[in-house]
């Protein structure tokens, strides 16, 4: 996943920039890049966050840039914004998606008189270069971006810093959000709408799917308008927003909230505490809590001083262990009880189990499990959402298979159903092999539910396998 911020003032625009930029740091952790554009002309500054916060690298760069308009991102893969110069004019430009056709995309690109793609240093190329080569092939800036996202097998939101102002485009399926606020001689751009708040910006419209506003100090300009249905990722209320933020007219933290209260409706479980995983599960505890009537606690606390962001770092066995780390036990919280422990989702496993394993050690009697979302049964080809290399590596697609006696396809639609007794040997099949006291996952009708909107704006690709 990766975020954006983009300001357009009549001021000097980097204050702003730089704090709205460093909001975004829970969707990514290898790059930040912020540009800017002044009297001097683009300036631009990009730097390896994996091991250290966006403000202390750019803490230098804040101080020495200047300009009215800008943009920033935080990304989980590429380094960005690049600079471009083309036949449209200079412009910087950052984005937030995937594309799943990169290689077809490509070799199109040499054919068509592309020379080159600057490689990066995992041999892979850079996305939003491959985008901006995209958007040159038009006679227009939101020609080349409707022409990019036409192109584009996945998902892609941009935003694009000229001379003039900034392009903000939404995806065409508006799978993520761009949202835009407003202050006295400014505006700003985000893809989270708490962004800005505490910078003096109030909400002032949110782009609809597809949609390519033009915006400047004065206001923004509806260049392409919004079309087709939003198809927005469910996820973003689950797991990856922020809990002030709020997409479609719902925030995340009453989103998160609903769902702990739909969970403990269709519970019965006898405990003495329920926790929420922090920090994606603890508004869903609390939502359970008040419902079931189970007392909330604190089995254990995360220190977060060293360690403030879950994702990192990149390797999957290295993650698991700094999650074990980060999570520092109450004994007299823990010793002879038992615990409901809510998460936001089950990928792996591995984190989860060794979260259930480091309970018992430290004197749980029980550990029940609740998940906030469905099994998870195929890889997101949208956001990059999770970093599995297959769908096997899901361990409810692991267990299907285990059942099945093959990897097929075929019978997922069984497993999918709550209600059928294939699911139910799914879900006691993970519970078995992560060895909890029990186990449930969210119902996605329920899920769906829980946001109070119609179940057509949502993607549920990566429980349903529905585009």
């Amino acid at each position: 996943m990766s975020g954006f911020f983009g300001v357009a003032s009549k001021k000097d625009c980097v204050f702003d920039l730089f704090f709205g930029t460093d909001y975004h740091s829970h969707l990514g952790t290898r790059r930040g890049g912020m540009a800017v554009y002044g009297e001097s002309g683009f300036n631009r500054a990009i730097h390896n966050i994996e091991n250290s916060p966006f403000r202390t690298k750019f803490e230098r760069d804040f101080e020495e840039m200047k300009g009215n308009l800008g943009i920033g991102c935080i990304s989980d893969s590429e380094p960005q914004p690049l600079l471009v110069r083309s036949h449209l004019g200079n412009y910087a430009i950052t984005t937030v998606g995937r594309i799943n056709n990169l290689d077809e995309l490509v070799k199109q690109a040499f054919g068509a008189g592309t020379s080159h793609f600057l490689e990066m240093s995992g041999g892979n190329i850079n996305a939003t270069e491959l985008t901006a080569a995209l958007i040159n092939r038009g006679s227009s800036i939101p020609e080349g971006i409707r022409y990019a996202q036409s192109m584009i097998d996945g998902s892609m939101s941009i935003l694009i810093l000229t001379s003039k102002g900034i392009y903000a485009a939404r995806d065409t399926m508006g799978r993520t959000p761009v949202v835009l606020g407003k202050k006295k001689d400014a505006y700003c751009i985000a893809f989270e709408s708490f962004s800005y708040l505490n910078l003096g910006y109030e909400p002032f419209k949110e782009l609809g799917p597809g949609e390519i506003d033009f915006i400047t100090a004065d206001g923004a300009e509806i260049v392409v308008p919004p079309s087709g249905q939003t198809k927005i990722c469910t996820f973003l209320w689950v797991y990856y927003g922020y809990p002030a933020s709020s997409y479609e007219g719902l925030s995340v933290e009453q989103m998160r909230y609903n769902c702990g209260d739909m969970l403990a409706r269709r519970d019965d479980i006898t405990a003495d505490s329920v926790a929420g995983l922090p920090d994606s599960g603890t508004a869903h505890a609390i939502g359970y809590s008040n419902r079931s009537k189970i007392p909330l606690a604190r089995p254990f606390v995360k220190y977060t001083p060293t360690w403030p962001r879950s994702f990192m770092p990149q390797n999957q066995t290295r993650r698991d262990l700094i999650a074990h780390m980060k999570l520092i036990p109450i004994d007299d919280m823990i010793r002879g009880k038992r615990l409901v422990l809510i998460d936001d989702s089950l990928v792996r496993g591995t984190q989860m189990r060794g979260t259930a394993d480091f309970l018992y050690r430290n004197g749980a009697k029980e550990v029940h499990i609740r998940l906030a979302c469905p099994p998870l049964l195929y890889g997101c080809p949208y956001l990059n959402f999770s970093r599995s290399n297959s769908s096997m590596e899901l361990i409810a697609r692991r267990k299907i298979a285990e059942l099945e006696g093959s990897e097929s396809e075929d019978r997922l639609a069984a497993y999918q159903d709550p209600d059928s007794p294939q699911y139910a040997a799914m879900v006691e099949s993970i519970r078995k092999e992560l060895k909890f006291t029990s186990l449930k996952y969210h119902r996605l009708d329920d899920m769906i539910e829980s946001t109070g909107l119609p179940c057509c704006k949502f993607c549920t690709y990566c429980w349903n396998g529905k585009k």
